[in-house]
């Protein structure tokens, strides 16, 4: 896997609409250690962030589903969701479909690999 391909889905991540505060700054930290010697560093740090903040599949379909969710994102767009991740994990994925939570279950899926 090249190196340009981690840093894209970082930047991905960085500037997803679904992306948290917190994680982009993480995602900042680490696209600024790239490269340097305090990358190794920044790499964990953002390994064990997008652990604890990167959803599966089967965490966001309730929540899609229920009135909180109909709430905060909109009935007919939380029915959409809902029925998208009922789709995506027939599929078999295995993370929300969200574009913060798709790459950085793409970076989750290869961390050994950088």
């Amino acid at each position: 896997m090249a190196k340009e391909e981690i840093l894209e889905k970082v930047k991905e991540i960085m500037n997803a609409p679904s992306c948290y505060e917190g994680l982009k700054k993480v995602c900042e930290a680490y696209l600024k250690a790239a490269g340097t010697a305090d990358e190794k560093e920044a790499a964990l740090t953002l390994k064990k962030e997008l652990k604890e903040d990167v959803c599966s599949i089967d965490q966001v379909i309730p929540f899609f589903e229920s009135e909180e969710g109909a709430t905060v994102l909109g009935a007919d767009t939380a029915k959409g969701l809902a029925k998208a991740a009922h789709e995506a994990k027939a599929k078999g994925v295995k993370y929300c479909i969200c574009p913060a939570c798709t790459a950085g279950g793409w970076l989750l899926n290869h961390e050994s690999e950088w």
